[in-house]
C-alpha cells in the first residue's frame, strides 16, 4: 500500500510503499490482544491468609467436657472461648462479626491473559489496517508548543479533534474512585513518533507514544479498531521492522 508523506503545511512531500497496512481485518484477534495489554496493567490482589481466622473461638460438641456447647440452648457454631469457661460472640465463619470471606481474592489467580508472539503481531497489523493512516514528516517530533501541533493536525481532522474535546464528561461516583481519573475522553488516534511528542501530548483525544513502546491496545482502545494513526516518516520504518516479519 503507498501512503502519502505530508509536510508540517499539510503538502505532500512524497509516497511511499509500506507493508503496514494490508493485513487482513480480524476484530476477534484484535480484541484478545488488546485484552492482553489490558490485563498485564492489573494489580494482584489477595486476602490476607489468616484473616478472620485468628481467633480464640472453636466449636467443641462433646458432652461433659469444659467449654462444651453441646445442650447448651445455643447454635452449633463457634464462639469465642471467655475465662472461666464462658463463651462470647460467633466468630470465623463468613456470616458472622469480623468472620473470614467466603471466597476472598487469592494472590495466586491467574490475572494476565497471555497471547502468542507471532498472534501479537498480526494483531497489531490488523488493527493498523483497519486504522486511516496519517504520515508526516520528521519535523512533526521537533514542535515544541501544543498550538504548532493542533495547527498542524486540524488541517486534516480538525472535526474529529473537535468531537474529541466536546466528549469531555466528568466520572463521578464509586467510578471514579475505581478508575483513578476524573474524566472521559473519546479517543480519535494515536500518535507514534520515534520519540513521543510532547507538542501533541495535550490534545484531547489522542494518544502520544514511542514507537518502542506502541500497543494494540493504543492503536485500537477497547478493542476498537478504525482510529487515525499519525507517524513520522522514520517511526513508521522502525514500526515496520518491529511488527512486519
Amino acid at each position: 500500500m503507498k501512503v502519502k508523506v505530508y509536510d508540517l503545511n499539510g503538502n505532500v512531500v512524497e509516497e511511499i510503499e509500506t507493508p503496514l497496512f494490508d493485513a487482513e481485518v480480524r476484530e476477534e484477534l484484535i480484541r484478545r490482544a488488546v485484552l492482553s495489554d489490558e490485563s498485564q496493567e492489573y494489580q494482584p490482589k489477595g486476602a490476607y491468609r489468616w484473616a478472620g481466622m485468628e481467633t480464640s473461638a472453636r466449636y467443641i460438641g462433646r458432652k461433659g467436657v469444659y467449654a462444651t456447647l453441646k445442650n447448651q440452648g445455643q447454635a452449633r457454631l463457634p464462639r469465642e472461648i471467655l475465662g472461666g469457661g464462658r463463651h462470647g460472640r460467633v466468630r470465623r465463619i463468613p456470616h458472622s462479626v469480623k468472620g473470614r470471606r467466603a471466597h476472598p481474592p487469592k494472590p495466586e489467580k491467574k490475572i494476565v491473559e497471555k497471547i502468542n508472539k507471532k498472534e501479537y503481531l498480526l494483531a497489531m497489523r490488523s488493527a493498523l489496517s483497519s486504522s486511516k493512516p496519517l504520515v508526516f514528516e520528521d519535523k512533526l517530533e521537533e514542535l515544541t508548543k501544543t498550538k504548532e501541533g493542533y495547527e498542524v493536525l486540524a488541517k486534516f481532522i480538525k472535526k474529529e479533534l473537535e468531537e474529541a474535546k466536546k466528549s469531555r464528561k466528568r466520572i463521578s461516583g464509586l467510578r471514579r474512585r475505581r478508575k483513578a481519573r476524573a474524566y472521559k475522553l473519546k479517543k480519535i488516534g494515536v500518535v507514534i513518533g520515534t520519540k513521543e511528542i510532547k507538542a501533541l501530548s495535550n490534545i484531547p483525544g489522542l494518544i502520544v507514544v514511542n514507537v518502542e513502546n506502541v500497543k494494540v491496545k493504543h492503536i485500537a482502545p477497547g478493542g476498537q479498531a478504525n482510529r487515525y494513526v499519525i507517524l513520522t516518516k522514520s517511526s513508521l520504518k522502525e514500526l515496520e521492522n518491529k511488527v512486519v516479519a
